[in-house]
């Protein structure tokens, strides 16, 4: 029976122990990825859509005037049960940057989180260069985590980038004020940083299973597209199934029933339950995919 065999930075940490200056703690420095992905033009282009994204709301308001609701703006601020912060976009910079992520936590933050986790690895095989990072040697769990780590990053930033730009452009537009809730009341001018800053948080925890779909299929796929495409159209899967009534409590289950339960931060008095269980279910599924990952991985014949 043939020995089994070794990936190549086993062989050389076996072969040669005593490599001057070889340590496999300190090959793919996190610095050196993350450059390696902030100069991809991919990169750039998500990051420019990002940032135009609020300016685009701020013409299509100056177009088509201030923003109703469907009954009038009096009828609380509710459609199909969820808050319609369309109503009060324009009352302020917090209420502008506020509405951004509403129409964007739907699907648009999803393209950055399944673009950065789901191109990551596959580009690298679908360039024939895996193999030489490998045999650098690279080992493959640094090579994985130093991914990882550095795409969850970029989505995160992708996602702060967002807020940040659009209580700029609407202090600009709508001028800086406390932040008024469609239900009715609002909350303090003071209030409105942190409470933004949890919603994005909540926004970035929630994809994480986003993440770790287009991760996993990363890393058992030469093709980047493929990867993010099916990172995209399973959560999309996800979110038609949240919307079959028939399923009852088992949506509990699904991450798409809570994607919108960041609104339970902007209320008068902050509500956690909802946040809390989202954040649970999430985070369960991006656990077990980023493990699937990693042993996957770990077992597979790098051939490109």
């Amino acid at each position: 029976m043939s020995a089994p065999v070794q990936p190549p930075e086993a062989r050389v940490e076996a072969e040669h122990p005593e490599a001057a200056g070889y340590r496999a703690g300190r090959t793919l420095p996190l610095r050196v990825e993350a450059m390696r992905q902030l100069r991809r033009r991919r990169t750039l282009l998500m990051g420019g859509i990002l940032a135009a994204l609020p300016f685009i709301l701020i013409v299509a308001f100056a177009i088509g005037g201030t923003p109703d609701g469907e009954d009038g703006g009096g009828g609380g601020g509710r459609s199909g049960g969820r808050i319609n912060l369309m109503d009060v976009a324009t009352e302020s910079a917090a209420n502008f940057a506020a509405t951004s992520l509403f129409v964007s936590a739907g699907f648009l933050l999803v393209v950055p989180v399944a673009l950065f986790c789901g191109d990551t690895v596959a580009s690298e095989a679908s360039w024939s260069s895996l193999r030489y990072l490998l045999a650098a040697p690279v080992p493959r769990v640094r090579l994985l985590w130093s991914k990882l780590v550095v795409a969850l990053g970029f989505s995160l930033a992708a996602m702060v980038l967002l807020p940040v730009v659009a209580l700029a452009a609407g202090t600009a537009a709508y001028g800086w004020g406390p932040l008024k809730l469609p239900t009715g009341g609002a909350l303090a001018a003071g209030d409105t940083i942190p409470r933004l800053a949890l919603v994005v948080a909540f926004i970035f925890v929630s994809q994480l299973v986003t993440a770790g779909l287009a991760f996993w299929l990363s890393t058992k796929t030469d093709a980047p597209l493929g990867a993010v495409g099916g990172a995209v159209g399973l959560t999309i899967v996800g979110n038609v199934l949240d919307a079959v009534t028939a399923l009852g409590s088992w949506r509990d289950f699904l991450p798409a029933h809570w994607q919108f339960a960041w609104a339970d931060a902007l209320q008068p008095e902050l509500e956690w339950g909802g946040m809390i269980k989202g954040a649970a279910i999430s985070v369960t599924y991006a656990l077990i995919l980023f493990a699937l990952a990693f042993r996957g991985f770990s077992r597979k014949d790098i051939v490109s």
